[in-house]
């Protein structure tokens, strides 16, 4: 087991943002957190990921309770997030910025250790797709090779579970696939990923798990066609 949340609750004031929540998930799998706005995905991943503290309830990632550490100690031992709006380093290249994640990774001295940092991260563009933007600023990326560099990024870090957070929101249906098989590639790294997003269609491809969360509660775990087909999930998230 890479990840455990443990009845987990968040409340702001009287709104209960996350009620009992609890779940598992191991190394290497692929997991979609869907549900409608406001019903707490964006919390739960915060809680994961050190942004925000529960009110009640644990986090444990392997074998250690994490729930205390802030997001930079969590990030060194292997959880990365990437956004919906990439924030690039604007006045660096592509190259550089994925260096200042190696950087923080490396967590030594990084003078000594510059030229395999710069081998590193050119390596990870090539697998992006970006390897001949290396040497771009990231003002001139169009916005599918911005989300692929943000995926660089969290990567550089060396994960062990990544976050993505509406990786694909506005991208084209062929954007959407090249960004699908880059992720789909980690689980075969026996990296772990969790994904919050609307896209159906990167939905029922990507997932092998499929969570529902309603009013902060998960209603629903299943295979993507099972959680589709959910009485529940299709009046608190389909609208039907």
């Amino acid at each position: 087991m890479l990840l455990r949340i443990d009845n987990l609750h968040v409340s702001y004031g009287a709104i209960k943002a996350l009620h009992g929540v609890s779940l598992e998930i191991d190394r290497g799998e692929i997991v979609t957190l869907i549900g409608a706005n406001g019903a707490g995905k964006t919390t739960l991943v915060n809680c994961i990921s050190g942004v925000l503290r529960p009110n009640r309830g644990a986090v444990r990632f392997g074998d250690e309770d994490i729930t205390p550490l802030p997001p930079n100690k969590r990030a060194r031992r292997g959880i990365a997030r990437s956004f919906q709006i990439p924030r690039p380093f604007r006045s660096m290249t592509v190259l550089e910025n994925l260096m200042v994640a190696l950087d923080f990774a490396a967590g030594r001295n990084v003078l000594e250790q510059a030229s395999h940092r710069r081998d590193a991260a050119l390596s990870i563009l090539t697998r992006m797709g970006l390897a001949s933007k290396a040497y771009d600023p990231t003002v001139t990326l169009t916005q599918v090779e911005l989300r692929k560099m943000e995926l660089a990024r969290a990567m550089a870090t060396g994960p062990k579970l990544l976050i993505s957070d509406e990786a694909m929101a506005g991208l084209s249906a062929s954007e959407v696939d090249e960004v699908l098989d880059l992720l789909m590639s980690l689980g075969g790294e026996d990296i772990a990923v969790i994904m919050i997003e609307h896209i159906m269609q990167a939905v029922m491809r990507f997932s092998e798990r499929v969570m529902c969360l309603d009013a902060g509660r998960i209603i629903a775990v299943g295979t993507p066609a099972e959680v589709m087909a959910n009485t529940r999930v299709q009046e608190a998230y389909l609208g039907s």
